[in-house]
């Protein structure tokens, strides 16, 4: 009696692997077409106004601005420093470092119909996902809802228009500017872990 045939087992992981990328490329696909039509459908509103939110959430004012009060409050007559300004510090530190290290790792070209007015200062700002203005912009709110005093309607406005601004001037997409979001609210709640750590190990802080 001849022996049962085998057949050759089957290479699952390269068709999981396909299944997987072909799933992302669909929905990046997506992403694509209704950021552009959203870019698209609001091409009326003022083009000034959406690069005033622009500056609004920008790196280049947001970092500065903190660490030059900061330094400025210590080299007043009283030692100790005020932890807004340093918890605001540590938080926008956090964000540069994990979203120059998201860019770097995802790659993501911006959309082909960016105009070419927008000011970048380095390598990784020419890519797209996450946003670094959104992820800015709703650390600050979230943090200085937390804590301020300001109000929170107020500050989660501003963050969603200036993430808002960033599909429609078309310098990301929609899920590059959703990701942006949570990663601010995340850095916000970090920022506050350590704030917490430094106030109850009795450090120069006013807490």
């Amino acid at each position: 009696m001849a022996p049962a045939s085998t057949s050759p087992p089957v290479e699952t992981r390269p068709r999981q692997a396909l299944a997987k990328s072909s799933l992302l490329g669909g929905v990046a696909d997506l992403d694509a077409v209704v950021s552009l039509r959203l870019h698209a459908l609001f091409l009326p509103v003022p083009r000034l106004l959406l690069k005033a939110l622009e500056v609004a959430g920008d790196g280049r004012i947001w970092l500065p601005v903190p660490i030059s009060l900061l330094l400025i409050s210590t080299t007043t007559s009283s030692s100790r420093v005020s932890p807004l300004l340093v918890g605001l510090v540590a938080g926008l530190v956090l964000d540069i470092a994990f979203v120059g290290l998201a860019k770097l790792i995802f790659r993501r070209p911006r959309p082909a119909y960016n105009a070419a007015d927008m000011y970048v200062a380095v390598a990784v700002d020419h890519w797209s996902f996450p946003s670094g203005h959104s992820s800015r912009a709703f650390l600050v709110a979230a943090f200085l809802a937390a804590g301020s005093g300001l109000p929170r309607e107020a500050l989660y406005l501003w963050a969603a228009a200036t993430s808002a601004s960033r599909v429609l001037l078309g310098r990301h997409y929609v899920l590059d500017v959703v990701a942006g979001a949570w990663l601010g609210v995340l850095e916000a709640w970090l920022s506050n872990l350590i704030l917490s750590y430094l106030c109850a190990s009795g450090s120069f802080l006013v807490c």
